[in-house]
């Protein structure tokens, strides 16, 4: 099937009239959609709760290691000019 065929088949789709949607539609619609929301709002509010205790956790860590501070030495430096 040409490109040509593909447009002039979808045009007379276009053009036809819709299919009749069953009278039962809206409401499975609707209950699918309420619990795809409430589902979507509960990983959210889960993503939101890990993403807090990671910053709390993370920062109890950096408080008590303290990354920033450089470690004490453990050689001595080099003796030069005896």
């Amino acid at each position: 099937m040409s490109r040509r065929e593909r447009e002039v088949a979808v045009r007379r789709l276009m053009e036809g009239t819709p299919p009749p949607v069953p009278a039962d539609l809206y409401g499975e619609v609707v209950r699918r959609g309420s619990r795809m929301l409430r589902r979507r709002r509960a990983a959210r509010r889960l993503m939101w709760l890990l993403l807090f205790a990671a910053v709390v956790v993370f920062s109890l860590w950096a408080a008590m290691v303290q990354p920033w501070v450089e470690p004490p030495s453990v050689t001595t430096p080099p003796l030069t000019g005896w």
